[in-house]
C-alpha cells in the first residue's frame, strides 16, 4: 500500500491527496485496504477490541430490547446491520430472536469485505431470511431498525488546520520517499461551510472534517420508509471539541491494540480512525428525516434496556463457569469505569413520531 499511494501521488499534476482520498484507499481498496483484505482485525488477535465482541449478551440484550419496540410500535421485525465485522453481534441478536419470538425476523447484513462476508459465513445461517448484500440500497424501501457500532468513525476525513487566521487543508505528498503532511489554503465549499457553521478554531487547531458522514446518513435516510436508528460509537459533541486536550483533533492509527499518532507509517496495515461529529451527525439526521430521539452514554443505554435484570444472583466460584464469564460481561457494559464509557448510543427514528424510548 505504501508504494501504490506514493505512485499515485507522483502521478498528480499537485503531487498530493487529501486525507479523505488517503484513509478511502488505505482502508477500503478493493485489494489493498485493510478493511478489505484477509486478517483478524477485531478481537485479542486483531488490532482493537469493540464493545459488541466482548460477549453475545451484547447483541441478545438488543434483541430483546427490540422485540419489545416491535410489539410496542407496530414495528416491522426486519434488522439492517451496516459494517458487521466477523457476524458475532448478528449472530447474537438472531439467536436471541429465535429464543424469545414466534416472529420471522429478517435480517440484513449489508458488508463489503469479502474477508468479513467469509467470516460471518462461519457462524451465521443465510437463507432467505437472513442475507449479506454489498450496498443499503439493495434493501430499498426497508422498515425497521438500522443499527451500526462503530461505522461512522471509520468513514475517510478531511483534516483542517487554522494557520495565522487562515483555514488550511492538511494534504499528503511524498519527501525522501516518504508519505508527509503538507498544506494548502482551504478551497473545498462544503469543508468550509462545516467549519464556519460549528466552531472557531484557534490557532494551530486542527480538526477531522466528516464529509462522507453526511453521504452515509442521507443514503440511510433514503432507504428508511418507517423504523429506527441506532448508532453506537465514540465521539464528541461541538463543545467538547473545543476543548484544549482536542486542539490537534482525533485521527489516530490501531495496530496489535496500541495507538499510533502517525497513520501515515504503515498505511493498509492498521485500522485508522477518528471520533465522530455527535451534534453534526444529529443535525444530518434531522435534515434528512430521520428525527432525534435520545443520546445515551453506551452503559447507560445497557442500563435502560434492562441489561441489570441479566446478572444472576447466585455466586460461582469457578471464574471461567459460563455464569461467571456472563456476568463479568455484563459488569463490563455497565460499569461506569468501563469501556462502555467511552461509547454512546444515538437513537433516531423516521415515521413514528413521537414516542418514548
Amino acid at each position: 500500500m505504501q508504494n501504490y499511494l506514493k505512485n499515485l501521488i507522483l502521478s498528480k499534476e499537485n503531487k498530493m491527496i487529501s486525507y479523505s482520498e488517503f484513509m478511502g484507499l488505505a482502508l477500503y481498496h478493493p485489494e489493498l485496504g485493510y478493511y478489505m483484505k484477509a486478517g483478524e482485525k477485531v478481537g485479542r488477535k486483531g488490532d482493537f477490541i469493540t464493545t459488541s465482541n466482548i460477549s453475545d449478551i451484547y447483541g441478545r440484550s438488543i434483541a430483546k430490547w427490540y422485540f419489545k419496540q416491535v410489539k410496542e410500535l407496530e414495528l416491522s421485525p426486519s434488522v439492517c446491520e451496516i459494517g458487521a465485522g466477523n457476524g458475532r453481534f448478528a449472530s447474537a441478536f438472531i439467536d436471541e430472536w429465535k429464543k424469545i419470538s414466534d416472529i420471522q425476523l429478517s435480517y440484513f447484513i449489508v458488508e463489503e469485505s469479502p474477508f468479513h462476508r467469509n467470516l460471518q459465513r462461519e457462524i451465521i445461517h443465510f437463507d432467505e431470511q437472513v442475507k449479506q448484500v454489498e450496498s443499503i440500497e439493495d434493501l430499498q424501501p426497508f422498515n425497521g431498525l438500522v443499527f451500526s457500532n462503530e461505522l461512522f468513525d471509520a468513514l475517510p476525513v478531511h483534516v483542517v488546520e487554522k494557520q495565522n487566521n487562515t483555514l488550511m487543508e492538511v494534504m499528503i505528498t511524498v519527501e525522501d520517499d516518504k508519505l508527509v503532511e503538507t498544506v494548502i489554503p482551504l478551497e473545498n465549499p462544503d469543508i468550509r461551510d462545516f467549519i464556519e457553521e460549528n466552531f472557531e478554531l484557534k490557532h494551530a487547531q486542527r480538526i477531522e472534517v466528516p464529509i462522507m458522514m453526511k453521504d452515509m446518513i442521507a443514503r440511510i435516510a433514503n432507504v428508511l420508509r418507517k423504523g429506527l436508528v441506532i448508532t453506537i460509537d465514540y465521539g464528541y459533541t461541538n463543545e467538547e471539541w473545543m476543548d484544549p486536550a482536542r486542539r490537534k483533533g482525533s485521527l489516530r492509527g490501531y495496530y496489535k491494540h496500541e495507538m499510533i499518532e502517525d497513520v501515515l507509517k504503515n498505511p493498509g496495515n492498521m485500522d485508522i480512525t477518528s471520533h465522530v461529529h455527535f451534534d453534526s451527525l444529529i443535525q444530518m439526521g434531522e435534515d434528512h428525516g430521520l428525527h432525534f430521539l435520545k443520546k445515551f452514554r453506551q452503559d447507560e443505554f445497557f442500563i435502560s434496556i434492562g441489561l441489570l435484570d441479566e446478572l444472576q444472583d447466585n455466586y460461582d466460584p469457578n471464574p471461567f463457569s459460563e455464569v461467571s464469564r456472563r456476568n463479568r460481561a455484563i459488569r463490563s457494559l455497565v460499569m461506569p469505569n468501563g469501556m462502555s464509557t467511552y461509547f454512546h448510543a444515538i437513537l433516531q427514528e423516521k415515521g413514528l413520531g413521537k414516542i418514548n424510548i
